[in-house]
């Protein structure tokens, strides 16, 4: 049986111990949970602020994910005991925490689900996980199968730890009239305001089971006794003790006895979700848990992910990335638009690039992100580090650090958002900021912002890092107000390019912005062109890094990828640029974002050279930079080397390489280890992180550089990039309302359209509800 079985529709998993990290994640509008293969959570809700409902044991800071997040015994779980009454023989499901061997084991992703077949035994256990739309809401059902060939007598416990809620207030206690457990807690505060934004506050649990159970009991520390979880003392007696927890952590524990017969199943569905009230408890309860109620919801739920339509289906020679293609990638990059990552101030320019994954899927989502964006737009043109997603959301984290790069994502989410979209009417929509109240067209908006970019510099001509450009931890290069971002300086040359294009397509003049992006373009080939790269900036000392004189960070791959994209890098360069790539940064799982990376504090770049060498930004294969280097290669027409490296993001197909990355093939991560020529033994882990800008231009890339499907004003324009060894593909894409049923082969070059040649490589005059079919020869 293979490690990994893998389609559009399901990633399933067969051992419980090859992959320990193994995940999937779901989520709605409200919240969101990573689970892993072997019971652990990662689950947050939103309240309106990022808040965990099942907790460590002791207090730990409110991070989202950290990457190659480990778990350990009590990480937050979801558990699924079951005892033999009569041998006393115990196994937990998934698989934590008694990790007592299987027969079968199947942990399965789907798009809509996450699922367990687990067969020990003569018994087989079904679990199945799914989010109602409207709720932050776990639902979970539970099938008990005799499959031996003789009656069991067993007992099944399900036992959902809850951690250390409150230092302040925790209790919890069996409430008959829901048949469920219910937590409490207190949020601690320190500052007298506090208390009046946490009154509004779901600061109870509630664990809720369709049938009453024999016993409970809510206290983790006598549920646990002298066996622990592997072994609890509560499982192990006759009968749970109905403990209530009094100012203790607390757990959602329960019993339920069964006598089955030979081939006898029995089914239990159980309710886990924060709640503010008692009101709150009932409804959610006669809303979801009862058999209809999870139908409707699985139904609701279902209708919600179609939602993110699909820009493309493809079949080509590679199964796998099909599969990939056509439902998990487009279903990260809905993710990421919809929720904004579950953030109430997402960093800008995530915001802004996670709409241009949404341009592809639902594009009434970039236009409603671009225009908040602009709401929050400074009166000098310049765009803050975060978005405030409601009023009196706060700028948290990293978004309190003055970053310079938030500004040029505008252009480019606008060429993508544009030639999908033929949207020009937006650039005339007026949008009111709250810093000033002036009412401005978008078009006026995004000048504005450009102008800021082009007076942002020293000297030389380069703009100013301050205290960090895409690269957050990059901090200490400028924080005296001196140095520069090499990065930065291709970046806005690239934006500049993309916004006076724009401009002439909509009649305007766009000759100024034209001749910034040249200046910008000739002060980086004068000042930091290295001979084989580009250096990656010049610190507050006048010092150049990410040069050949360095024996750490050598090279930086973003200033290559964007000198590509800017057009700074003539011919010769690009050659150069791409083959010193090849030599010091390439790995078997990618492209690495720094070579060789750091292994000291550099104080006069930041701390990103503390991270551990190939961990991160330091030296990783860091899938957001590995992305922008891909999709400047199909610009460049490096059709072999874009492939080569794209195809690297996708773990698999071989058990080897999901053994190596440790992650199933159902998102992009964003990182993958890197340092390989430093520490090859690690080289290639999975950060596990699916927050991650990569989705969005890795979707982009695929639809416009590989199969070389992308917009324009005149209508659709076909100039496919197909690897050498792929003789042909096919490809539907959905374009402006219209279906295009496309036939890729090799031949002679030509287009034909419904049986017609045509001149050119553009399909214009595009009919919405229409059906084209072509056949295209490179």
């Amino acid at each position: 049986m293979s490690l990994i079985s893998f389609t559009a529709d399901r990633c399933t998993l067969t051992s419980p111990t090859a992959l320990p990290l193994a995940a999937g994640f779901l989520w709605n509008p409200h919240m969101m949970i990573h689970m892993t293969a072997r019971g652990y959570a990662t689950a947050q809700f939103m309240q309106p602020e990022p808040s965990k409902y099942a907790r460590a044991q002791i207090m730990e800071a409110k991070h989202f994910m950290l990457p190659e997040q480990g778990t350990y015994a009590h990480h937050p779980g979801r558990f699924f005991y079951v005892k033999d009454r009569e041998t006393g023989g115990l196994f937990s499901a998934p698989y934590e925490p008694v990790r007592a061997p299987v027969e079968a084991f199947a942990f399965e992703v789907t798009p809509t689900d996450i699922r367990w077949i687990i067969d020990r035994p003569g018994l087989r256990i079904e679990l199945t996980l799914t989010l109602p739309v409207e709720d932050a809401c776990e639902l979970w059902e539970v099938t008990l199968t005799n499959s031996g060939k003789r009656d069991r007598k067993v007992s099944l416990y399900p036992a959902f730890p809850l951690g250390l809620m409150s230092w302040m207030n925790q209790s919890a206690t069996y409430d008959p009239k829901h048949a469920g457990i219910i937590a409490n807690c207190v949020t601690a505060y320190q500052k007298i305001e506090d208390y009046f934004k946490n009154k509004n506050l779901k600061d109870k649990v509630a664990f809720l089971s369709e049938q009453a159970p024999l016993a409970f009991e809510t206290r983790q520390a006598r549920f646990e006794g002298e066996g622990g979880l592997h072994k609890p003392d509560a499982i192990m007696a006759a009968q749970m003790d109905n403990g209530e927890a009094l100012y203790e952590n607390p757990i959602a524990a329960m019993q339920f006895d069964h006598d089955l017969e030979k081939g006898e199943s029995v089914s239990h569905r159980f309710l886990f979700a924060p709640a503010f009230d008692d009101t709150e408890i009932s409804r959610l309860k006669s809303l979801y848990l009862s058999a209809d109620g999870f139908a409707n919801a699985r139904a609701a739920y279902a209708g919600y992910i179609s939602a993110g339509a699909k820009s493309i289906h493809i079949e080509t020679p590679d199964p796998h990335l099909d599969a990939f293609v056509n439902s998990w990638l487009p279903r990260q990059v809905y993710y990421h638009g919809d929720t904004n990552r579950l953030s109430t101030d997402p960093q800008t320019r995530n915001f802004l690039q996670d709409a241009i994954g949404s341009v592809y899927v639902k594009p009434e989502t970039a236009r409603k992100t671009l225009l908040k964006a602009l709401s929050q737009q400074h009166a000098n043109g310049s765009m803050p580090d975060g978005i405030r997603m409601y009023d009196g959301a706060e700028l948290k984290y990293i978004n309190q650090v003055p970053h310079t790069d938030h500004s040029v994502w505008l252009a480019l989410l606008m060429e993508a958002y544009l030639d999908e979209t033929d949207d020009y009417a937006v650039l005339d929509t007026l949008v009111t900021d709250v810093e000033t109240g002036l009412a401005r067209t978008v078009r006026d908006r995004i000048s504005a912002a450009n102008q800021w970019l082009i007076q942002a510099i020293d000297r030389r001509g380069l703009n100013f890092i301050d205290q960090g450009d895409w690269n957050d931890p990059m901090n200490m290069v400028g924080w005296k107000g001196k140095g520069v971002s090499g990065w930065l300086s291709l970046a806005t040359a690239h934006s500049l390019r993309l916004w006076s294009q724009i401009l002439e397509s909509d009649g305007r003049d766009g000759s100024t912005f034209a001749g910034a992006a040249k200046t910008f373009n000739d002060a980086m080939n004068t000042h930091l062109w290295d001979g084989d790269w580009y250096g990656r900036g010049i610190t507050d000392d006048d010092v150049k890094f990410g040069i050949k004189a360095d024996t750490e960070g050598r090279i930086y791959l973003n200033p290559q990828s964007f000198a590509l994209m800017s057009g700074a890098a003539n011919s010769d360069r690009q050659a150069r640029m791409v083959a010193a790539i090849t030599e010091q940064m390439e790995t078997p799982y990618g492209v690495e974002m720094i070579a060789p990376a750091y292994t000291h504090m550099r104080e006069d770049v930041g701390r990103l050279t503390q991270k551990f060498p190939g961990v991160a930004e330091n030296g990783s294969v860091y899938n957001h930079a590995a992305i922008f280097y891909i999709y400047s290669l199909y610009q460049v027409n490096e059709t072999e080397k874009a492939f080569e490296l794209l195809r690297k993001m996708l773990t698999g197909p071989n058990d080897e390489d999901y053994l190596r990355r440790g992650q199933l093939p159902v998102f992009v991560p964003n990182y993958y280890r890197g340092a390989h020529r430093q520490h090859p033994q690690a080289s290639g882990r999975s950060s596990h992180l699916f927050n991650t800008g990569t989705a969005a231009w890795l979707y982009r890339s695929l639809i416009e550089g590989l199969f070389g499907l992308k917009g324009c004003r005149e209508g659709l324009r076909i100039r496919p990039q197909l690897p050498p060894d792929w003789p042909s593909a096919r490809v539907i894409r959905h374009f402006r309302g219209a279906t295009f049923e496309i036939d890729i082969s090799r031949g002679t070059p030509g287009l034909t359209v419904d049986g017609q040649a045509i001149a050119g490589d553009t399909i214009k005059d595009i009919v919405a509800g229409k059906t084209y079919y072509l056949r295209v020869n490179i």
